[in-house]
């Protein structure tokens, strides 16, 4: 195997057999927050700022910071201890410490290639897959959820809100108000499964078909409907929660098959 030396390399980017399924701006994050620590910025052993004062700088929900330090904790960047904070624990390489080259294309996560499940997988496969898990994860959810992950949800929620006509933000959104409620059930195997249709339905062909449905009456009717999701989740009410989400499916299943 070839061999090269790169200290400042992110350790994700030679090595994705550890790579989680996060969002582009916790990666975008994390990358960023990395290169702070591989200047020295942050020497081994310190403690980086808290959660709010990192989505404060960079401008995103503490959802969103929270999973960009999961993210460098799966890399031994950091380590997060509870009740203390997260503390920088990567060294380093010396320039004689050789660093492994990626061993499969840029595409694959593990062994699940997004590109290849996105360009198989037909509408009629993806509204199975939501049917299956997204009233299991609601329900777990309206369980688990912590009085700070709904804090969160109610944020997204509220930006959500805000969006009339842009239907590439609200897709936006709209997914990260569901992986808000994936993280929520607080299984990380619900989240791994559901992160796989996430991505899935970000790629290009399937964007651009949902941003086509997204008309200005029909962001408004899912904002309705997500606003009572949140209301049920809230009120830990399982049968509501699970029933709107239903709707949810059945009404995006309906979209999929009026736009084929």
């Amino acid at each position: 195997m070839t061999q090269s030396y790169a200290p400042d390399v992110a350790p994700w980017v030679n090595d994705v057999t550890r790579h989680p399924l996060v969002t582009p701006q916790a990666k975008e994050i994390a990358t960023r927050i990395f290169a702070r620590i591989a200047s020295g910025d942050y020497p081994f052993g310190t403690r980086i700022p808290a959660e709010r004062e990192l989505a404060a700088e960079f401008e995103d929900t503490r959802a969103t910071i929270r999973q960009a330090l999961e993210f460098l904790a799966i890399y031994e960047i950091v380590s997060r201890r509870a009740g203390s904070g997260t503390f920088v624990s990567y060294r380093k390489p010396s320039a004689g410490q050789a660093v492994a080259q990626p061993a499969g294309a840029g595409a694959a996560v593990g062994n699940i290639n997004i590109n290849q499940l996105a360009e198989t997988a037909s509408p009629f496969a993806m509204n199975i897959a939501e049917s299956i898990l997204e009233p299991e994860m609601v329900r777990l959810a309206t369980i688990y959820m912590s009085t700070r992950d709904l804090g969160e949800l109610a944020s997204q929620l509220a930006l959500l809100e805000t969006i009339v006509t842009e239907s590439d933000r609200f897709a936006s959104l709209e997914e990260e108000f569901m992986m808000q409620i994936a993280r929520g059930t607080h299984n990380s195997l619900i989240v791994a499964m559901y992160a796989i249709l996430y991505e899935v339905r970000r790629q290009p062909q399937w964007a651009a078909s949902r941003r086509q449905m997204l008309t200005p009456s029909k962001i408004r009717s899912i904002q309705l409907l997500l606003r009572s999701l949140y209301d049920a989740l809230q009120r830990r009410d399982v049968e509501t929660a699970v029933e709107l989400i239903k709707l949810h499916v059945a009404s995006t299943h309906e979209d999929m098959i009026y736009e084929s």
